[in-house]
């Protein structure tokens, strides 16, 4: 960003925050350049919620760091002291029907929907594949998301800037 060096803060939300959202922050920290900095939260993860061991496993097949990537409330987003967000995605279509925690600083909302890749009873490579398939979804999106210009990613734009995206 060209005014400051400070990174926009982008929360990624779904509802247990194993997957898809855990997904979208790993990626996003590994090709914002500095420019993005990614979390991700659950609406009602589970009791002792774990990143998905198939999404890990992904990732790291993909050259992507999976330090320090947990399971967690969106509840720790919305206490004093958290991370000032910029931007808040929800990946899945039930985290985004939900009554959202009262967010500080009124950041962009978006919605870019992805099927659940953990969901069915297919074998370890299907699931596998599904797992593949959704990274490779949301890195398209984000690799659109961190092109933009520094003028789309101002506050007075980048709401129309996130959702816009929803559509690729």
């Amino acid at each position: 960003m060209t005014e400051s060096t400070t990174p926009l803060n982008v929360l990624f939300l779904c509802t247990h925050n194993s997957a898809r959202s855990i997904l979208a922050e790993a990626l996003l920290n590994a090709m914002g350049e500095g420019r993005f900095k990614a979390y991700s939260a659950g609406s009602s993860p589970r009791d002792n919620q774990q990143p998905n061991p198939l999404g890990l496993q992904v990732l790291q097949k993909a050259g992507i760091s999976t330090e320090g990537l947990r399971s967690k409330s969106w509840d720790e987003f919305a206490t004093p002291g958290a991370p000032h967000m910029d931007l808040i995605i929800t990946v899945c279509d039930n985290a985004a029907g939900e009554v959202c925690p009262f967010w500080p600083g009124h950041p962009a909302t978006a919605h870019w929907g992805y099927a659940d890749p953990s969901e069915g009873d297919g074998s370890d490579e299907e699931k596998l594949e599904a797992f593949r398939k959704t990274l490779h979804a949301i890195q398209r999106r984000l690799s659109l998301l961190i092109s933009l210009p520094d003028e789309k990613l101002h506050h007075a734009m980048l709401q129309s800037s996130a959702r816009d995206l929803a559509s690729h």
